[in-house]
C-alpha cells in the first residue's frame, strides 16, 4: 500500500523530533557537580596550610644552609604549601652567591624540601672574579678566593674562551710534568701563560694552537732543564723562539 505525501511529511517530522528532558534529573546532576566542585575546593584550602618549616640539603663549603632558609621564607610569605610557585622559589635561588641550582619540594603537612647545588670554582678571573667549570664568570666580586686556583683574565666576554684554552694547554703540560698557573689573553688578541717554575711562554696573536705544539716539541725540553735561569720563552718568530735569561740578555734558538 503506498502512502500518500502528506503522511511521508508527518513521518519525517516525527523522526527529527527531540526527546522530552527529564529536567528534575538534569538539576541533580548540576547539583551535585556543583557540590562535588566544593568538595575539591574545599580539600584544597584544607591542605593549603602556610608554610612553617624548610628542609635544607646539600654539601656545603661555600653557602650558608641559614642563608637559604631565610630565603626560602620571604619568597613563601603569603603562600600555602598547595598555592606556592615551586619553580619560581627554585629561581630565586640562584642569585645567592655560590648556588648553582636549587630544586624544591613539598614536604607534607606544612613543610618545603631544598636541595641545593654549589658552583665549583675551577679558575680565578681578573682580580676577584670566579669561573666554575664550564668557564661561566659567577662571581664577579668574590671576598675568598683560593689561592689553589689558576689566574685567568682577558677582555670582558672573553671568559668561555680564555678558559677553554686554559683546558687544552694544562692537560698536555700535565702530560710533561709541569703545572699551569696563569693564562692571559691582553686587549690585541695576544695569548701568554705562566708555569709553576716561574717561567712565561708568549704565543702571541696568530697561529697560536701551532706556536703552542712548536713549544712543547722545541722549548719544554729547555724550560725542564734550565728553569731556573729562565724568565720567558717567545715562541712568536717564525723560524725559532727567544729565550729570556734571569742573568740578562735574550738568545734566539733556530732550528725547530
Amino acid at each position: 500500500m503506498r502512502l500518500r505525501p502528506q503522511n511521508r511529511r508527518k513521518q519525517t517530522e516525527r523522526a527529527w523530533r527531540l526527546p522530552a528532558i527529564d529536567w528534575r534529573r538534569f538539576a541533580a546532576t548540576l547539583a551535585s557537580v556543583a557540590a562535588l566542585g566544593v568538595a575539591v575546593g574545599g580539600v584544597a584550602w584544607t591542605l593549603d596550610q602556610p608554610i612553617e618549616t624548610i628542609i635544607v640539603s646539600g654539601r656545603f663549603q661555600r653557602v650558608s644552609p641559614l642563608d637559604i632558609e631565610q630565603a626560602v621564607k620571604q619568597r613563601v610569605r603569603g603562600t600555602g604549601l598547595v598555592s606556592v610557585n615551586l619553580e619560581a622559589v627554585g629561581r630565586s635561588l640562584h642569585g645567592i652567591p655560590w648556588v648553582e641550582s636549587a630544586s624544591v619540594q613539598r614536604a607534607w603537612p606544612r613543610g618545603l624540601r631544598v636541595h641545593v647545588t654549589e658552583q665549583v670554582a675551577a679558575a680565578r678571573w681578573g682580580a676577584n672574579g670566579l669561573l666554575n667549570t664550564r668557564g661561566e664568570l659567577f662571581i664577579s666580586e668574590s671576598r675568598h678566593i683560593p689561592a689553589e686556583l689558576p689566574q685567568l683574565s682577558g677582555p670582558a666576554g672573553s671568559e668561555h674562551d680564555v678558559a677553554a684554552r686554559y683546558l687544552a694547554v694544562r692537560g698536555r703540560l700535565m702530560e710533561a710534568g709541569m703545572r699551569l698557573t696563569a693564562m692571559r689573553l691582553d686587549a690585541r688578541g695576544a695569548w701568554e701563560f705562566d708555569l709553576d717554575n716561574g717561567v712565561t711562554v708568549r704565543l702571541g696573536r696568530r697561529d697560536v694552537d701551532a706556536r703552542f705544539e712548536r713549544f712543547i716539541a722545541a722549548g719544554l725540553a729547555l724550560v725542564g732543564a734550565r728553569s731556573g735561569d729562565i724568565t720567558y720563552i717567545d715562541m712568536r718568530y717564525s723560524n725559532g723562539y727567544a729565550v729570556g735569561w734571569r742573568a740578562g740578555g735574550v738568545r734566539l734558538a733556530a732550528g725547530y
